[in-house]
C-alpha cells in the first residue's frame, strides 16, 4: 500500500524536473548572436595578406555590412576544458576562441547565430570521466531548441548557411536529417552545410542516400541546398584513421574540395587570427604541436593567398583532403597522432576558398528565392 500511494508522488516530481529541464533548454544561451553586447563574433575584420612564407603584401579593410543578405548558423566543435563530462551553458575562455577561429569571419558576409550547448567534453573525450546517456544526449537536444529558437523568432524566411566541425558536425548531420531534410519548406532555406571533421556519410559512388536523402553534396559553385564535407590530412591517411572512414556496408565518407567541388586539385586559401587561441587551454596546446604559426600582422587577420594545394583523395579507403605546402609554406604535423592528421587546422586551412564558396552560393539562392 505504501508504494501505491508512493508511485504518483514520483510520477509527478519526475514530470516537474524534466518539464523543467525542459523549460532550461528553451532558453538559448548564444555565443555570436547579431546585437549582442559582448558577442564572440563581433571582431575586426581588417586582413593582412600574407606570402606562404609570411611575408606582408598588404592589407584588406574589410567593412562588416549595416545589412547581411543571409544568416549562418554555427556550432562548434569539443573544446571545453570543464572537468564534467558534459559541459554547461558558461561561456568559457576556449569557447570565444574558437567562435574567433571557425565563425567570426563569416560576418564579412552573414549575420552569424552561435548557440553554447552541453556538449560532450575533452575530459569525456579523453576517457578522464565517463558520459551517461542522458549526458550525451544533451548536446543534440540543446542544438535543436536553439535551431528552432533560431528559426521561429530570427530567420523571417531568409537564407541560412550551416557551419560545424567535428563534435558539431556530428550534431548537424542529425539536425539536417531530423529537421531540415525531411522538411521541404525548411529545406528550402538551406544554402549549404559546411560540416568538416564529421565523417559524412553517402552511398557509394552517389551524393546522397546516407546521412540525407534529399540534401546532396556540393558539385557546382552555383549549387545550393548542398554539403561541403571534408577531413584534412598532410599525407596518405593511415589504415586506422579516424576520419574519412567507416565500416558501414555501401556507405563512405563525402569529401568535397571547397575549391573545386567538381574534382581535382586546386590551390586553397588559409585566413588566421592574429590573436593565439585561449592561453593555457587544452586545444591551445595541441594547436601549437600542429605547428600553425600565429601571423606576424598587426591587423586582426592574416590571410596566404594559394598557399596551399589540396585534393579529395580516396587513397588506401579513406576520403580526405590531402594538402601540400606551396613556396614554402609551413609544414603542419598531425595531432594528437597520425590517425587524426590535420583535424584542428580543418576550419581554416580553406577559410579563404569558404567564405567565397558560401558568398556566391548566397547570391545564388536569394536570385532564386
Amino acid at each position: 500500500m505504501r508504494r501505491v500511494r508512493f508511485l504518483p508522488v514520483a510520477v509527478l516530481a519526475l514530470a516537474l524536473l524534466g518539464a523543467l529541464a525542459s523549460s532550461a533548454a528553451a532558453k538559448t544561451v548564444w555565443l555570436c548572436k547579431p546585437g549582442r553586447a559582448g558577442d564572440a563574433c563581433d571582431v575586426s575584420l581588417n586582413t593582412t595578406l600574407l606570402s606562404p612564407t609570411g611575408k606582408k603584401l598588404g592589407v584588406r579593410h574589410i567593412k562588416r555590412p549595416r545589412k547581411p543578405k543571409f544568416d549562418c548558423f554555427y556550432v562548434y566543435p569539443t573544446v571545453s576544458d570543464q572537468k564534467t563530462a558534459a559541459a554547461n551553458f558558461d561561456i568559457d575562455p576556449e569557447l570565444r576562441s574558437i567562435a574567433l577561429y571557425q565563425a567570426a569571419r563569416y560576418t564579412s558576409d552573414c549575420r552569424v547565430y552561435a548557440p553554447v550547448y552541453r556538449q560532450n567534453t575533452l575530459a569525456s573525450l579523453l576517457g578522464q570521466v565517463q558520459a551517461t546517456p542522458e549526458q550525451r544526449a544533451y548536446a543534440y537536444a540543446d542544438v535543436r531548441s536553439a535551431w528552432r529558437d533560431y528559426l521561429r523568432n530570427y530567420n523571417n524566411g531568409r537564407g541560412v548557411a550551416l557551419i560545424g566541425h567535428s563534435q558539431g558536425t556530428f550534431v548537424l548531420r542529425r539536425l539536417i536529417a531530423k529537421e531540415i531534410d525531411s522538411k521541404p519548406r525548411v529545406r528550402r532555406r538551406l544554402i549549404s552545410a559546411l560540416l568538416l571533421g564529421g565523417n559524412v556519410l553517402v552511398k557509394k559512388g552517389r551524393d546522397v542516400g546516407g546521412d540525407f536523402k534529399h540534401v546532396p553534396a556540393c558539385r557546382a559553385r552555383s549549387q545550393t541546398g548542398c554539403v561541403v564535407a571534408f577531413s584534412t590530412y598532410g599525407e596518405t591517411p593511415p589504415s586506422n584513421a579516424i576520419f574519412g572512414r567507416t565500416g558501414e556496408p555501401g556507405k563512405e565518407v563525402l569529401c568535397t574540395n571547397p575549391a573545386a567541388l567538381g574534382g581535382g586539385s586546386a590551390k586553397i586559401t588559409p585566413i588566421q587570427p592574429r590573436e593565439p587561441f585561449a592561453p593555457g587551454t587544452t586545444i591551445a596546446g595541441a594547436i601549437g604541436l600542429v605547428g600553425v604559426p600565429q601571423p606576424d600582422v598587426s591587423t586582426a587577420w592574416g590571410e596566404s593567398p594559394n598557399a596551399y594545394r589540396a585534393r579529395c583523395s580516396s587513397a588506401g579507403g579513406t576520403s580526405a583532403l590531402v594538402i601540400s605546402p606551396l613556396r614554402g609554406a609551413p609544414v603542419f604535423h598531425f595531432s594528437p597522432d597520425a590517425t587524426w592528421g590535420l583535424h584542428l587546422v580543418d576550419a581554416n586551412i580553406a577559410l579563404g576558398d569558404q567564405l567565397a564558396l558560401v558568398r556566391h552560393q548566397a547570391a545564388v539562392w536569394r536570385r532564386a528565392h
